[in-house]
């Protein structure tokens, strides 16, 4: 009886409980996933070292340094720096010749940008069927853009000069009084601006060549086939999908009309009186001619800020109609 009581108790007794694996704790968990991904990344990142070092050193590193020269002020080249907070934003923002730049920087963006894009969406429509003569002239219309700003500038101020340049010699025929184009305060700034749609047009006509590639033929074909003019297809089918281009190309105009700046230094040096006188030119008048490095770093953030303004509209609003698309 007691054996047999034993064996059903062994019998009922529950089975003996097989070892298990210890857990792995979740912080081992996400190191060895981490190396994992790094180990097979780590040759993508080797080839991108030299350009994030070079980033490192001489963008977000200048970058930097203008934030902490911002809020400095050194009296001499030789003095000590003393901390002044934003005593050099505020100087910057009460200088009139501040203010007086970038209105000057407003009407030359909006001087230049539109009628650039204006001809290089005009050449790219005319230039759009690719064949031996639209090929040359896609050419010839994009040589400017590889003569250095310094050479066209130089070149231009041949053309510009009073009484004996070749714009007086064909315009002072028409005129009775040859005006001074880089002398005159009321069109100097306008002046400059023909060399740079000069040199920028035939830029943007590839991202609007590039653009029209996305127009649907077939869609094309049906629009004239149910008779609408080439007003008409330009209007409904044709701008519509350049939208994506159009703000891309503003964005860059914009950017190229901040940032260039050597023809002012080559044809006017920001005269006469102040007519010419861009933000960039500002920025190098503080820091070079008066050695106010607080005061053209703070003129420096200002801009930063303004462009990086720019450039988040611009990215928010072409997600936006990607997402409504």
């Amino acid at each position: 009886m007691r054996s047999t009581s034993r064996r059903g108790d062994m019998s009922l007794a529950e089975p003996a409980a097989l070892p298990v694996a210890a857990a792995v704790p979740p912080r081992l968990h996400i190191v060895t996933r981490f190396t994992t991904r790094f180990k097979a990344s780590l040759p993508a990142y080797l080839l991108l070292l030299p350009s994030l070092v070079f980033l490192a050193l001489f963008t977000y590193g200048a970058m930097g340094r203008v934030l902490i020269d911002a809020l400095y002020q050194r009296a001499t080249p030789k003095a000590p720096l003393r901390f002044v907070g934003l005593d050099n934003i505020t100087a910057v923002l009460a200088d009139p010749a501040f203010t007086g730049a970038v209105i000057n920087n407003l009407i030359y963006a909006i001087g230049t940008a539109v009628p650039s894009i204006g001809l290089a969406l005009l050449f790219a429509l005319a230039l759009a069927r690719t064949n031996v003569v639209t090929s040359a002239l896609r050419a010839a219309l994009f040589l400017p853009v590889l003569i250095p700003m310094v050479a066209a500038s130089a070149l231009f101020l041949f053309i510009f000069l009073p009484n004996v340049g070749l714009l007086d010699y064909y315009i002072g025929r028409l005129l009775p009084v040859v005006p001074n184009w880089l002398g005159d305060p009321d069109i100097a700034l306008y002046a400059i601006m023909i060399i740079t749609i000069w040199k920028n047009a035939g830029y943007y006509m590839l991202f609007f060549l590039a653009g029209l590639q996305s127009v649907p033929e077939d869609v094309m074909e049906a629009a004239h086939l149910d008779g609408a003019g080439p007003f008409t297809r330009f209007r409904h089918i044709i701008l519509p999908e350049l939208k994506p281009t159009f703000l891309f190309v503003t964005v860059i105009a914009i950017l190229n009309a901040v940032t260039q700046v050597d023809h002012v230094f080559v044809m006017t040096k920001g005269g006469p009186s102040n007519a010419t006188n861009l933000v960039l030119f500002y920025i190098y008048q503080q820091a070079v001619e008066h050695y106010d490095i607080g005061k053209a770093s703070a003129a420096t953030l200002l801009t930063l800020a303004a462009l990086m303004a720019l450039t988040a509209l611009s990215f928010r609003t072409m997600a936006n109609r990607e997402g409504g698309a």
